[in-house]
């Protein structure tokens, strides 16, 4: 009988590295020739996914939409629930590694923590969307607000997005909202990487902790 897939997460305060550390794993992954097939995707969106990609547009748009707390909240559930049933559940039954930038973990934070919308209410909301498609293991990357956010100004090549434009109040919230699911972990398995170090330092932790991960579910 084929072993279910696993899915790999990674959270973090903007600007902390995730999409370059996810893609470096995936690369390094792919060389270490693992049993399974592997995978990448985002959110909010995802692989070749026209509703939840044309959600992503809309909650992202540099354009100054006047989205309320709560509609913004129940897009990203909304996206992630199409992005759930259409590629990472059948990825998973197929017995793939899916490694995703962002999932339920930022919805927490953002929307439940920084938002002020209740991290209780946004899990709801976000178990009704999701159901049993929970992380196998979530990487979370803490990196000071300041300086995450001179990292995106830095970086030519990353697109400035609504949500970055925040005022820098929000993005102090956001660090404390991971800091605090971090402290009260309810059965979630988390990892806190410092990612406020060199990249190569950062992705050294991050392969290691997932290599251990990986190596026990293929010798459960």
């Amino acid at each position: 009988m084929q072993k279910k897939g696993l899915f790999i997460t990674f959270e973090g305060p903007d600007g902390s590295g995730k999409s370059t550390i996810l893609t470096m794993l995936y690369d390094a992954l792919k060389r270490d020739n693992l049993p399974f097939d592997i995978v990448t995707t985002r959110e909010p969106g995802g692989k070749n996914n026209v509703i939840a990609e044309d959600i992503r547009n809309i909650l992202l748009n540099k354009i100054e939409y006047k989205i309320t707390d709560r509609t913004e909240a129940l897009l990203f559930a909304a996206s992630r629930a199409q992005h759930v049933q259409d590629f990472i559940k059948p990825h998973l039954a197929h017995g793939d590694l899916v490694l995703c930038d962002r999932y339920i973990h930022s919805s927490l934070v953002y929307q439940g923590y920084a938002r002020g919308l209740g991290i209780q209410a946004i899990w709801d909301v976000n178990q009704f969307a999701i159901a049993d498609t929970l992380p196998d293991l979530t990487i979370i990357l803490m990196i000071n607000p300041t300086q995450g956010i001179e990292r995106i100004k830095a970086n030519s090549l990353r697109d400035f997005n609504r949500l970055d434009q925040e005022k820098m109040e929000l993005h102090n919230k956001v660090y404390e909202g991971y800091r605090k699911i971090l402290d009260e972990n309810h059965g979630l398995n988390m990892k806190e990487v410092d990612a406020s170090r060199e990249i190569k330092q950062v992705f050294a932790e991050v392969y290691r902790i997932v290599k251990t991960f990986i190596e026990g579910h293929c010798h459960a």
